[in-house]
């Protein structure tokens, strides 16, 4: 006779990343990140094309 052991193999748990979650998650600083990259490349744009300054250019300054 063999004495063979089995093991438990369980599959790990993926969290989906792209996931919109609230809190302090990866996920949510994930989306932060990138909202954060899109406003300030607006800002940029209307730097860039407007030819004054954010502030200036929404009539704050």
């Amino acid at each position: 006779m063999t004495n063979a052991t089995t093991a438990k193999v369980t599959t790990p748990v993926v969290e989906d990343r792209n996931a919109w979650r609230w809190g302090f998650t990866p996920q949510a600083e994930i989306w932060n990140g990138r909202l954060a990259m899109i406003g300030f490349l607006a800002a940029v744009l209307i730097e860039l094309f407007s030819g004054q300054g954010f502030l200036h250019f929404w009539g704050i300054l």
